[in-house]
């Protein structure tokens, strides 16, 4: 039997798996491999992890621990039991000023963020039809509109427009089959948080052009500096835009798997109808474990000052070493230029370059970008023993950097 025949070509056809090209979070993964054996007994400074190293707040925990022995839980979610649509538009209200959601039709669960990526497209994209993506990003973020057919235009995000998307520059191109426009504030990797003038620009454009935005806000509590923002809550957001929201990063529940999509009715019922024939729902205990905490701004300002306490170290060291470094607006992110090269006339061709050479060298792992520019992410989600332990592993970081002797 020839199974390799029969692979659909939205994965790649007959020549699935025969690509020798490595995606680039396989290459960090086998030069981690590789330096671990070549220096034992060395440490591996890991900056590049985009999850939470804390466990999720207690009240959380233990609210699970008591569901998980209700009867009452044990079945079918399917699109989720209303307590939870109800903390969910507590928190939106509470958090973000986004007061006139209504539980029961603008606000759906979800099993994470990730299976709304995939059941949006499926909701609007027709073979042909184009969807907008910024990068660098998620790169899941596109993926089911091409697998459906749909067309993905990138759209650049540059340090000279403070990393929004050029609108105006948008302006200026064929969006006639344009449905959606994936965009994500606080953003992944570059630690923009969007302001009220850019979400305003944005509805405006959607509203001109007839495009759906998807407002991906996994980071939304994670912001530093200014104020927390949904486009919900800006005027005419809900009806240009649908926002979904995840408790991992905010609660520190990646592995959980819950979040919710919020906004038009419309959007949220057309979600919900795709959902019944994907999921029958996420458990309902860890539903109602959720609501034991999601409104509770004092256990996320608590997270929240655990990133931004790192991130002031982080910007510290990184900056004693050359980079360009300043604190984010958002995310457990820092975004800098990749450097140039190293001691001994060694060139960086990009930033996947420059993150082998890291790697590989002095056993420290970011994540390159080459998207738009070439950068390094720095994550501040590194393991540590505890707060007293931070201080050791950034002045590690700084040691090996000053070792590498960087060019930039």
């Amino acid at each position: 039997m020839d199974i390799q025949h029969l692979f659909a070509d939205r994965i790649g056809g007959a020549q699935y798996g025969q690509n020798p090209v490595l995606y680039k979070f396989e290459k960090i993964k086998r030069a981690k491999r590789a330096a671990r054996a070549a220096h034992p007994g060395v440490d591996m400074l890991d900056f590049g992890v985009g999850e939470p190293d804390q466990m999720a707040p207690r009240p959380i925990r233990q609210a699970l621990k008591k569901a998980v022995d209700d009867p009452a839980n044990r079945g079918y979610a399917d699109n989720g039991i209303p307590e939870f649509r109800a903390a969910a538009a507590k928190y939106m209200a509470d958090f973000f000023g986004v007061a006139d959601l209504d539980p029961a039709t603008e606000i759906n669960h979800t099993i994470g963020s990730k299976p709304a990526l995939a059941m949006l497209p499926l909701c609007f994209v027709n073979p042909g039809d184009m969807v907008l993506a910024t990068v660098p990003g998620y790169p899941v973020l596109p993926t089911h509109a091409k697998y459906l057919g749909g067309t993905v235009r990138a759209v650049p995000l540059l340090a000279k427009n403070k990393f929004f998307p050029d609108l105006q520059a948008l302006e200026q191109t064929d969006l006639s089959r344009t449905k959606l426009f994936y965009v994500n504030y606080p953003n992944n990797p570059t630690g923009a948080a969007a302001t009220e003038e850019f979400f305003d620009a944005l509805i405006a454009f959607a509203r001109r052009h007839n495009v759906l935005v998807v407002q991906d806000a996994a980071y939304a509590t994670l912001v530093y500096g200014r104020p927390r923002l949904s486009i919900l809550s800006r005027p005419g957001g809900k009806e240009a835009a649908v926002e979904l929201h995840s408790m991992s990063k905010s609660y520190n529940m990646t592995g959980w798997r819950l979040g919710f999509v919020a906004g038009s009715p419309r959007v949220v019922s057309a979600v919900a109808e795709v959902k019944d024939n994907i999921d029958s729902g996420q458990f309902k205990a860890i539903q109602v474990a959720a609501c034991a905490g999601i409104a509770d701004m004092r256990l996320s300002e608590k997270i929240r000052a655990h990133y931004q306490r790192r991130l002031r170290g982080l910007v510290k060291v990184l900056k004693a070493a050359g980079f360009e470094a300043r604190m984010p607006g958002g995310t457990f992110y820092l975004y800098v230029p990749a450097p140039k090269g190293a001691a001994g006339g060694r060139v960086f061709a990009n930033a996947e370059e420059a993150s082998q050479y890291l790697i590989t060298e002095h056993c420290i792992s970011t994540v390159p970008w080459d998207d738009a520019g070439a950068y390094l992410r720095f994550g501040a989600t590194f393991e540590s023993a505890g707060r007293a332990d931070d201080a050791r592993v950034l002045a590690e970081l700084g040691r090996r950097l000053a070792c590498a002797e960087l060019v930039f």
